[in-house]
């Protein structure tokens, strides 16, 4: 059976807002996704796969995934 934590690793992605400069309108226009806004952090959450692509666009784009 699945762990809570690591379905919920595979559903989001928590960065620093500032990492998001430049690329957070072309997120929400380009995946399903919904970026919340806690703070100096952002959480993209989103389905599984979608998770998946948009953390290979945010590594092309040059920003480092924890």
């Amino acid at each position: 059976m699945a762990s809570p934590s690591g379905l919920r690793d595979s559903t989001q992605i928590v960065l620093p807002w500032a990492s998001l400069d430049g690329v957070r309108d072309t997120l929400e226009a380009e995946f399903t996704v919904t970026v919340y806004d806690e703070g100096d952090t952002a959480r993209i959450i989103g389905s599984p796969v979608v998770i998946k692509q948009v953390s290979e666009y945010l590594l092309r784009q040059g920003i480092s995934l924890p």
